[in-house]
């Protein structure tokens, strides 16, 4: 079904509207503090890695981090989860990034430690701090690297999966699939032996004020954000709205659905049924209880497919956000 769908059959919506707005100032407190404690230790450092979710180049982009937290130091932008990501806009975005001033740009699966975008890091490491002037820290044989990034985008993965393919260790960050797992700055991370790295953990930081509404709806489906600061079955009509207007209808099989749709309580109340998911809930009278399709388990089961790769690989960033 998917492949056949002809969008000029439907009528889908132009824009995306909330009511809710607040979310957008999410800040919590703990990344406040977490940014001075990276400023504090920028002098202990050569070189800052930034990773992003590379389904959201441009929105999961901090742009103080250049400021107030890399300044002078060599740094790497890795965007990771490029197994979920449509690559065919890769130089695209790499063009607009270089234009923010990112030259060393590094798509990696940290899931896989045989990604060659992994195997890409160490040595890029050494080259620009071996390049580059390391003051205070000149006389050091070791390297320190500051791992930075907005929540939930692999900064805790790339730790690990460095330690595993150039030490042969286990796990030493903590990793989960929700945003703000690490809360403070940790202790150094050896992840290699020659050269000696190691490297610094950091909490996810996103900028005080997310500056629109459709960012911060990208940040919290690539769950950047945690789902009940905007709502579950929110970032699923956002999810919907997004498809649709992409033209990316493979959520019509993946759903169980006969036809697209625009309407995010038509396709969550068929999911729920299909999954046979419901809610015990009291009746008019007040008297007794009816069964009624679980819609927040719906949603979440329509955002999961997107977050599993299940509806495709997509980018959700466009060039014209550039612009």
């Amino acid at each position: 079904m998917a492949k056949r769908v002809a969008s000029s059959l439907y009528q889908f919506r132009e824009t995306f509207r909330v009511v809710n707005k607040d979310v957008l100032r999410w800040f919590p407190g703990h990344m406040g503090k977490g940014l001075k404690q990276m400023q504090q230790r920028l002098k202990l450092v050569d070189c800052v890695i930034e990773v992003h979710d590379a389904r959201i180049p441009l929105s999961g982009r901090n742009p103080n981090f250049r400021y107030t937290v890399s300044g002078v130091k060599p740094h790497i932008l890795v965007l990771n989860k490029k197994d979920l990501a449509d690559l065919q806009m890769r130089s695209e975005m790499e063009d607009i990034l270089r234009k923010y001033g990112y030259h060393h740009i590094i798509f990696t699966n940290c899931k896989d430690n045989k990604c060659p975008g992994v195997k890409q890091i160490i040595p890029t490491v050494a080259g620009l701090v071996s390049a580059s002037e390391r003051y205070n820290r000149s006389e050091e044989k070791d390297f320190c690297v500051m791992v930075i990034g907005v929540p939930n985008v692999g900064k805790s993965s790339l730790i690990n999966v460095l330690r595993t393919k150039h030490l042969g260790r286990g796990k030493a960050a903590p990793v989960g699939a929700t945003a703000g797992i690490t809360r403070s700055v940790q202790n150094r991370i050896k992840v290699s032996e020659n050269p000696l790295v190691y490297l610094l953990d950091t909490p996810g930081i996103l900028t005080p004020n997310v500056p629109d509404i459709e960012t911060g709806l990208r940040l919290a489906l690539c769950a950047c954000l945690q789902d009940h600061l905007v709502g579950i079955e929110t970032i699923a009509d956002y999810l919907l709205y997004w498809l649709n207007k992409n033209n990316q209808f493979r959520y019509v099989d993946v759903m169980g659905l006969e036809e697209p749709t625009d309407s995010i309580g038509t396709l969550l109340i068929k999911v729920a049924l299909k999954l046979g998911k419901t809610q015990r809930k009291r009746d008019i009278s007040g008297n007794g209880y009816v069964e009624i399709p679980d819609l927040p388990a719906a949603a979440y089961h329509f955002i999961k497919a997107f977050r599993n790769g299940d509806l495709g690989k997509l980018m959700l960033d466009t060039q014209q956000q550039a612009s």
